[in-house]
C-alpha cells in the first residue's frame, strides 16, 4: 500500500528547491544538468565525481551551493607531492601546551578535491575514509566529520601526464559522476559580464535559502518518496544488463568486461527519489529513472581496451541498457 508523505513538508522542500536553484544562477551560467547532479547528490547524502575541462565554473558551483545552503566551503588542490596529513591534519607539540591536533580542510561541510587523480594511491585513500566512514583518524585520534558532508572531486579529461587512475572501489564510492560541458555560445557571452575575473565572490549578494539542519532534514524526507516495487525491478534489471549483456541482446556485450556493483542499483533507487522531489513529483517514475542511469552508470562500468580504441563510451552502452530493458 502506498504510504502517504507530509504534504506539508513535500510543498516546503519542493519550493525551497527551486529557490536554490534560481539563486545558483546569479553566479553560474547554464550548467542547470551539473547543479541539479549536485542537488541530488547532496539530498541523497552521497558525493559526486565532475570531469571537464579547466575554467568552466566547477570550483565557483561549489562555492555557491555552499553560501547558499549556509555551510563551510573548503577546497583542496590535488598535487603529486600532496600528504594524507594535509587533506585530514596532524598531531603536533607546543612547548606548555603540550600534544594538539591541527584538523586540516576534509572537515568542512563541501569539500573540493580538485584533480584529485594527481595524488598518489594514498593521499586519495585518506579522503575515502572519510567519503565513506564519515569520519578521519589523526594519529590515533577519530573525528567525525562535519554533518551534511560532500566531497565534489574532479577530474581534467585532457591532462592525464602525471595522474594516478583512480580505483574501480574509489570511484564506486561516488554516487554520480557527471560531465561538464563547455557552455554553448550565448551562455559564453553571458558569462562576459558575470565572471569573477571582474567581480568579487560577494559582489553577487547571494541569499542563504538552506541551513545544515534544513539539509538533513531533506535528506531524511527523500526516503518517504514512493517508489514502487516494479520500479525496483526496472533498476534490478538495468544492473543486471551491465552484467549479463549477452541475456538482454545489447549491441556492445563484447565491450563490457566488468559490469555495475549492487552500489548502483542503491545509487539508482535513492537517486530517482532526489529527481523526483527536484520535478515536485511525490512518486518515482521510470523517467526518474532513466534521467539518473548515465549518472550512476557511466563510472561504474569498467569497459574492455578494444572499447577504448573503437571510441566505445560508457554512455553509449547505457543507451543501449535503457534501449533494450522493458519499461514496466
Amino acid at each position: 500500500m502506498k504510504k502517504r508523505i507530509d504534504q506539508r513538508k513535500f510543498q516546503k522542500y519542493s519550493k525551497l528547491l527551486e529557490e536554490v536553484k534560481r539563486e545558483v544562477k546569479k553566479t553560474v551560467v547554464g550548467q542547470e544538468n551539473i547543479v541539479e547532479g549536485f542537488m541530488r547528490a547532496l539530498l541523497a547524502n552521497g558525493h559526486v565525481l565532475v570531469e571537464g575541462i579547466p575554467g568552466i565554473a566547477k570550483t565557483l558551483l561549489v562555492r555557491t551551493i555552499a553560501k547558499i545552503t549556509g555551510c563551510k566551503f573548503s577546497r583542496i588542490q590535488f598535487t603529486v607531492d600532496l600528504l594524507p596529513t594535509d587533506i585530514v591534519g596532524l598531531q603536533t607539540y607546543q612547548e606548555n601546551k603540550g600534544f594538539f591536533t591541527i584538523k586540516g580542510p576534509i572537515f568542512a561541510n563541501y569539500v573540493l578535491a580538485d584533480e584529485i587523480n594527481r595524488a598518489p594511491p594514498k593521499t586519495q585513500s585518506a579522503l575515502l575514509e572519510a567519503m565513506q566512514e564519515k569520519q578521519a583518524t589523526i594519529g590515533k585520534e577519530t573525528f567525525p566529520m562535519m554533518v551534511p558532508f560532500f566531497v565534489m572531486a574532479t577530474q581534467n579529461p585532457i591532462e592525464q601526464e602525471g595522474t594516478y587512475r583512480l580505483p574501480e572501489a574509489q570511484v564506486d564510492r561516488f554516487i554520480f559522476k557527471l560531465l561538464m560541458p563547455y557552455p554553448s555560445m550565448d551562455e559564453e557571452q553571458l558569462i562576459l559580464n558575470t565572471n569573477m575575473t571582474l567581480r568579487k565572490f560577494e559582489d553577487f549578494k547571494l541569499n542563504p535559502i538552506l541551513n545544515p539542519k534544513l539539509i538533513v532534514d531533506m535528506q531524511s524526507f527523500v526516503k518517504e518518496i514512493y517508489l514502487d516495487k516494479d520500479i525496483e525491478k526496472y533498476i534490478v534489471r538495468i544492473t543486471d544488463a551491465t552484467r549479463n549483456p549477452a541475456k538482454y541482446k545489447l549491441k556492445f556485450t563484447k565491450y563490457i568486461e566488468w559490469g555495475a556493483s549492487p552500489r548502483a542499483s542503491i545509487a539508482m533507487f535513492i537517486g530517482a527519489k532526489t529527481q523526483a522531489l527536484l520535478q515536485g513529483k511525490e512518486y518515482v517514475t521510470p523517467q526518474h529513472v532513466k534521467d539518473i542511469a548515465y549518472d550512476v552508470l557511466r563510472h561504474r562500468l569498467l569497459l574492455t581496451y578494444e572499447a577504448e580504441a573503437e571510441k566505445i563510451t560508457a554512455d553509449m552502452v547505457i543507451k543501449d541498457v535503457l534501449s533494450r530493458v522493458p519499461i514496466p
